[in-house]
């Protein structure tokens, strides 16, 4: 399945969250979702976003709360991610995704008396922090490079040379 349609049933299933534990599972599908997407630009996407994309490949891996049993019964949904047609659209969707996640988390954290779903919360609040941040990262690279090629024109050269003479 495509990028962009991948996070919009992820921010459905996030907004139809009902309960600490739909939101945690849907909060760490969020961030499988980052990984694979991170990981799919660092080996194919635009050469100025693999290093950030490589490192939102890498956020969160290993946590323990992807055993989760709601997480594990369904399966990971990024795990059906086909491809990423348009960079600039599915990151900003990610970006959007990831902040739902963490407004989401907050109020879990808030409301538990549960110490090990607290902790749970804010390590999953931390993931997507950082998720977001790499996101956002990747973003501005964009924005830089089409201001870039702006500037530069429709051959790669940045107005006139200067003259030889200074003047």
């Amino acid at each position: 399945m495509e990028a962009e349609r991948l996070i919009e049933v992820g921010r459905r299933a996030l907004a139809d969250s009902r309960g600490a534990l739909d939101v945690m599972a849907e909060a760490w599908q969020a961030q499988a979702l980052a990984r694979a997407v991170g990981s799919r630009l660092a080996l194919c996407g635009p050469m100025e976003l693999r290093s950030e994309a490589r490192a939102l490949g890498e956020i969160g891996a290993g946590c323990s709360a992807l055993d989760h049993p709601t997480v594990l019964s369904g399966g990971a949904r990024a795990a059906q991610l086909s491809g990423i047609a348009d960079v600039r659209p599915a990151l900003a969707g990610l970006a959007l995704l990831l902040g739902e996640a963490g407004i989401a988390l907050v109020g879990v954290a808030c409301d538990t008396g549960e110490d090990g779903l607290y902790w749970q919360c804010i390590e999953a609040m931390d993931a997507a922090d950082e998720s977001l941040d790499r996101v956002h990262g990747m973003l501005r690279r964009l924005a830089e490079r089409d201001r870039e090629r702006e500037r530069d024109g429709p051959y790669g050269i940045r107005g006139p040379a200067p003259s030889a003479a200074g003047s």
